[in-house]
């Protein structure tokens, strides 16, 4: 083995080889090489002490229980950003009041962030939501322990029924239908229309022809009719609607007639209406 590498070293190619590496010209090439590289190294350094700002930092403020508005102006004062990541429900407080900052301020955690550091920030909201149950065809009592217990106040309107007595028939949210699965505010106030079986229980039919259309409802209403419903074929809005009047009325009115207060009420009403016509049966 070691004559063979002796034989090596004495070879012509290697002598040739050895020159070359010690030559000023590969010399001179590895120098250049390796300041390229020093520089390279140096100059990637320094650009991301510049970019990520080395050495500077900005103390975070205490924004707890400032209007958001404030806040983004003392962010970007300081050259910090911010983000809302959500609300907290408060009713105490009004909207937009900032309840958290998700970087705590440097005078509580001795902590300062770099420039354009996001802070994430937590607003007070003074109205929280939650889903509407469907309450349609569960007993009454059910369905206000379950309003109640979803934080909502309930009211209840009856309506004449055959069936369902003492069931929920519709649940309105301001005097419109609202169904399973929207959110409304905790605290509003829900309808319940449950219906009451009146059949057998009598009342007297009032005359309503002539009159105008919000005063027939009304009058029916005191008659404990309120199940009704309208036909007007000229009325393109709710105006027309309820300056309407009456030319049509079934069953209809006889002197000293009685209904049962399930029975259906059914009115015709004309927004142009100028004269009365036969009632219908």
């Amino acid at each position: 083995m070691k004559e063979k590498l002796k034989i090596f070293f004495q070879k012509r190619s290697f002598i040739v080889l050895k020159q070359f590496v010690w030559s000023k010209f590969f010399l001179i090439n590895i120098g250049i090489a390796m300041l390229f590289y020093f520089i390279g190294v140096f100059s990637v350094i320094k650009y991301l002490d510049i970019y990520s700002n080395h050495g500077e930092e900005i103390a975070v403020p205490n924004l707890l229980g400032k209007k958001s508005s404030e806040a983004k102006m003392k962010l970007e004062e300081l050259g910090l950003s911010y983000e809302i990541l959500d609300s907290i429900y408060d009713p105490d407080l009004p909207n937009g009041i900032v309840k958290q900052q998700m970087i705590e301020p440097t005078s509580f955690s001795k902590v300062k962030v770099k420039e354009n550091r996001i802070i994430g920030l937590r607003l007070s909201k003074k109205t929280d939501l939650t889903e509407m149950p469907n309450l349609v065809f569960k007993h009454i009592d059910f369905a206000r322990g379950i309003l109640k217990n979803r934080g909502f106040d309930s009211r209840i309107e009856y309506k004449p029924t055959k069936e369902a007595n003492g069931s929920v028939l519709e649940q309105l949210y301001k005097g419109k239908p609202v169904t399973q699965g929207e959110f409304i505010p905790i605290g509003a106030e829900i309808t319940l229309i449950v219906g009451k079986n009146e059949v057998g229980v009598l009342t007297s039919l009032p005359n309503v022809v002539g009159m105008n259309y919000q005063d027939a409802l009304n009058l029916l209403s005191t008659n404990g009719l309120t199940s009704v419903s309208t036909i007007c074929n000229d009325c393109e809005t709710m105006q027309d609607t309820l300056t309407a009047v009456v030319f049509g009325q079934s069953p209809e009115f006889v002197p000293e007639k009685t209904v049962e207060r399930a029975q259906q009420i059914v009115i015709l009403i004309n927004s142009g209406a100028n004269q009365i016509e036969e009632p219908i049966e």
